[in-house]
């Protein structure tokens, strides 16, 4: 059975064999690396993973963990920002061999309940052009198509997901 977790630098070999089966170069969404990020090194992963706490009033970080394995990870930024503004509120990604399994559409459920307990009314969640599965997990989600919408990656589906005000 599948968790979110917070990152964490106990799975540093775990972590980097999710890494390694993306291989060079793509990007990991919903893992807020930057190219800067050194994860190699167990004192770099160290080093990311206290970034990655430390932004937790702006960005709330999950890995999708199961057996001890990293199957993936999810990102809620908690503000619209200019970044937000092309690459959404959430940013997720599944490794390879984990995919086709609902592992996203799962997450992203959970995501949007941690939005919806913050008090954010309304999340955009994009993917990319040719990414159908994604659009599906979106779609699942409650994720209504606003549009084609251009970024300095290629172009993007852009959905909003309105998120019930918690009562009570």
């Amino acid at each position: 059975m599948p968790e979110l977790i917070a990152p964490d630098a106990r799975l540093h070999a775990a972590w980097l064999d999710a890494h390694a089966e993306w291989g060079e170069g793509p990007h990991e969404d919903g893992f807020g690396i930057l190219p800067t990020d050194e994860v190699r090194t167990t004192p770099g992963f160290e080093a990311w993973i206290t970034r990655l706490a430390a932004d937790h009033t702006t960005c709330t970080y999950r890995w999708i963990v199961e057996d001890g394995r990293v199957l993936g990870g999810i990102a809620l930024r908690h503000e619209y920002t200019d970044y937000v503004s092309w690459a959404g509120h959430i940013g997720y990604g599944i490794r390879p061999t984990a995919r086709r399994r609902g592992l996203a559409t799962w997450a992203l459920g959970r995501m949007l309940g941690e939005a919806q307990d913050r008090g954010i009314a309304r999340v955009l969640v994009v993917c990319a052009l040719d990414n159908d599965a994604s659009a599906r997990t979106i779609e699942r989600n409650g994720g209504v198509f606003e549009k084609i919408g251009d970024t300095k990656f290629g172009q993007v589906r852009r959905y909003w997901v309105e998120i019930p005000a918690v009562t009570g």
